[in-house]
């Protein structure tokens, strides 16, 4: 059986996503993904190929050990929205999944836990990605870009030092290296958000926004997700909300995971910004809002690095 194969058996190497282990999780299962008509990559970036819907049976060479018959029947037709691979062989090296998320207790969720668990078993890190608004076609090529290069980053620079000693240089973080951006202005140029806050920041000027600032914050809990918030003001009292989830499964994203939910809920702010509207639909009142906060505060011992955001929290 698969349960509990992620637990005990493995270590992780949070760097680059791999995994060792006492069994067979050496990725021999992983089955080298080849261009096929008319489903070419869709990106060459950094030495590596990226290719869009590919099913999980389609990336292993068959059921892995621990699974069974149904198990595997039911995980091989889950469907990821694109996988990278090594450019000179081919070889998987992880998938990727953009959407909404599952209704909790369905058909859809149990069968994405049971792809998750296979995939742990062959050996593929999975990084996927829950919004009500992000979806693969739109957003998912540029999603990619940014993971392959900041893990490329990553294997560059070596990771940041936990507790770096008085004195002891550290390189910059992807997310944090200055530059100009599109519209001239110096910033975080590795920031996905931006173009969403110059987004806020014409609406506002459209006086389409009461407030310009795109606001966030971002939590890890302990044993689930990273999970990040962003927030704008459209109407007094009135805010355009979205939260995302980011599941890195096995899997390091070159950059903090949490603080890549964050950016990815501004990211999506801007997606409903676009909108010929005015006043998007589902605004939420800026109480439940300032509510929302405060309840998340008082889970911070449920959060693998505690809750940073006290100041947003109007009592």
């Amino acid at each position: 059986m698969i349960d509990g194969l992620d637990s005990g058996r493995r270590r992780r190497d949070g760097r680059n996503g791999r995994m060792t282990s006492s069994g067979t999780d050496d990725g021999s299962l992983l089955r080298p993904v080849a261009a096929s008509t008319g489903r070419g990559p869709v990106l060459v970036r950094a030495g590596q190929v990226v290719y869009a819907g590919r099913r999980l049976g389609e990336l292993l060479h068959g059921r892995p050990p621990g699974v069974t018959g149904h198990q595997w029947s039911s995980a091989a037709r889950e469907g990821f929205d694109h996988v990278v691979c090594a450019g000179d062989t081919g070889r998987p090296l992880f998938a990727v999944g953009i959407g909404p998320p599952a209704p909790a207790n369905s058909a859809a969720q149990r069968a994405e836990r049971m792809a998750n668990a296979v995939c742990a078993a062959a050996g593929l890190p999975v990084l996927r990605i829950v919004s009500p608004t992000l979806r693969a076609a739109d957003h998912g090529r540029r999603i990619v870009e940014y993971v392959i290069d900041a893990r490329g980053y990553a294997d560059a620079v070596g990771p940041e030092p936990e507790h770096p000693e008085a004195g002891e240089a550290t390189p910059v973080a992807f997310r944090d290296i200055v530059g100009r951006l599109p519209d001239g202005r110096s910033g975080h140029v590795n920031d996905l958000g931006a173009l969403a806050r110059a987004a806020a920041v014409e609406a506002y000027v459209a006086r389409r926004l009461v407030d310009p600032i795109v606001r966030g914050l971002h939590v890890r809990w302990a044993d689930g997700p990273a999970e990040g918030w962003s927030w704008v003001e459209v109407l007094p009292g009135h805010c355009l909300v979205e939260r995302v989830e980011v599941f890195p499964h096995r899997f390091s994203c070159g950059v903090d995971a949490a603080r890549f939910a964050e950016d990815l809920a501004a990211v999506a702010v801007g997606e409903r910004l676009r909108g010929p509207d005015d006043a998007p639909p589902g605004l939420v009142p800026r109480e439940r809002l300032d509510g929302d906060i405060r309840n998340l505060r008082e889970r911070r011992a449920e959060m693998r690095d505690g809750f940073g955001f006290d100041h947003l929290c109007a009592d």
